[in-house]
């Protein structure tokens, strides 16, 4: 897949139910979505993904509160190329098993931002973009996939 050119792509992961208007600001222009797991567990929450959808093509995973009939389709890893990165997408990083040429783990759960890269590798974290957990920020991410190089940031919602 090729992304568009200059367009970030959006990480969002972590929503419990809650898609924030911030959320929405802060992913319009990217070029695709991806949605690392806990959407939320009713079956109002799958709008979430709708919603999403009206911005740009969104690539999800399933996470371990995705338990609505919704979710069932879910994977619970993905792998995709996007301008010749390959991004390996799971929401919790111990159930992991990328391959070998992916060159990043993405992936949510524990609702810390994380962006650093470890034995050539990018381990992006998001962190949460919806309901507050203990006192740990509100934020998504965004990737910008070049063919010099894959650049990332957290971005902590204006709220």
């Amino acid at each position: 897949m090729i992304s568009t050119p200059g367009a970030p792509i959006g990480v969002i992961a972590d929503t419990h139910g809650l898609l924030r208007d911030e959320a929405l600001i802060l992913l319009a222009g990217c070029s695709r979505i991806l949605h690392l797991g806990d959407v939320g567990h009713r079956d109002e929450d799958a709008r979430i993904l709708d919603m999403l959808e009206t911005l740009a093509p969104v690539t999800r995973v399933r996470g371990n509160i995705d338990t609505a009939s919704w979710a069932d389709t879910m994977p619970y890893h993905e792998t995709i190329v996007v301008d010749g990165w390959t991004l390996y997408l799971v929401h919790r990083l111990e159930d992991a098993d990328p391959p070998a040429d992916a060159q990043a783990i993405l992936h949510g759960h524990s609702h810390k931002p994380r962006n650093e890269w470890c034995d050539g590798r990018l381990l992006f974290n998001p962190g949460a973009a919806g309901k507050r957990r203990f006192k740990l920020p509100i934020t998504l991410g965004k990737l910008w996939p070049t063919p010099d190089g894959l650049k990332s940031a957290i971005v902590h919602l204006p709220l």
